[in-house]
């Protein structure tokens, strides 16, 4: 099944319709997610190991990854040692100094009252693999306090993490090291405010939790593979951001992105670029949840 859409940045209810240009894209129902234990995908992300593999989490339980087929088949779980699975809220892969690795953010905090957030990076595993060792973890705060997030991104070229808060209006994007000296609890650097996302009114606002509808909060978020370029999504929509050589993110962010409605499928919750940037998965937090594919091409010829 195949969904032509008009993809414009305004989503129902946001407010700034005439901020973006239109483009077309494709959504496709690749599949549904087949294991019965992925019930809360809140994180997806593209293998660097493997072309057709894609890796998964839960935002709570056991601290598992669970490896996926293109289309949500089953190929194997695999349980982090060591770590603890508070609030998991997205997942990154990245190749350093030739090794694969996995990112997965233990940063969710929905109460704002988390002194601290963790990140844990693992050698990618195979998916038949039983387990998997910290190959190091990074404890995170941010400089005003405590906030709540579920999307991040890794710059392996950079050597830098992005981290996009939640309920901030606008949404806040902070930077971290991907490799910290020493066990230190690390400050996060805020980069500035991404006012080029769609930004709610103020009835959206007041109604949003008697309809619980949080359409533009960001969930989650991913690089290119080439670094040329990023997604966001939202609860509804999917926001591209091209970027230019020798540019760093806050300049990339800061314009004006191609944007993309989500359609029927709502509450999506986790993104992931493919393995060769022309396309991406998007999956939202419930049992058997569907597996979209977007083909992103026509946007990133732009």
């Amino acid at each position: 099944m195949r969904l032509l859409i008009c993809a414009s940045i305004l989503l129902a209810g946001c407010a700034e319709a005439d901020k973006a240009p239109q483009q077309q894209s494709v959504i496709e129902l690749a599949g549904y997610i087949e294991s019965k234990s992925l019930r809360e995908a809140s994180g997806l992300t593209r293998s660097n190991i493997r072309d057709d593999l894609i890796w998964a989490i839960n935002d709570d339980g056991p601290p598992d990854l669970y490896a996926l087929g293109l289309a949500g088949e089953k190929r194997g779980k695999v349980r982090i040692e060591k770590a603890k699975n508070r609030d998991w809220e997205d997942l990154a892969s990245f190749v350093l100094d030739g090794t694969a690795y996995l990112l997965v953010a233990d940063i969710g905090d929905n109460e704002a009252g988390r002194k601290d957030v963790t990140l844990y990076i693992v050698e990618e595993p195979d998916p038949d693999d039983d387990d998997a060792k910290i190959a190091w973890e990074i404890e995170f705060t941010y400089p005003e306090g405590p906030r709540d997030a579920e999307a991040l991104a890794v710059d392996a070229a950079a050597e830098q993490i992005l981290v996009l808060s939640k309920r901030d209006i606008p949404a806040r994007l902070y930077s971290l090291p991907l490799r910290t000296d020493g066990d230190d609890r690390v400050i996060a650097d805020f980069l500035g405010m991404l006012h080029e996302l769609p930004q709610p009114t103020r009835r959206d606002v007041n109604n949003a939790r008697t309809l619980n509808d949080w359409h533009w909060q960001p969930t989650g978020m991913d690089i290119a593979p080439a670094g040329d370029g990023a997604l966001i999504l939202t609860y509804r929509g999917i926001y591209y951001f091209g970027r230019q050589d020798e540019e760093d993110w806050m300049e990339a962010l800061s314009r004006s992105p191609l944007g993309a409605s989500l359609g029927r499928y709502r509450n999506a919750e986790s993104i992931a670029f493919g393995t060769d940037g022309s396309n991406a998965f998007v999956t939202a937090e419930k049992k058997h949840a569907p597996l979209l594919r977007i083909d992103l091409r026509e946007a990133t010829d732009q």
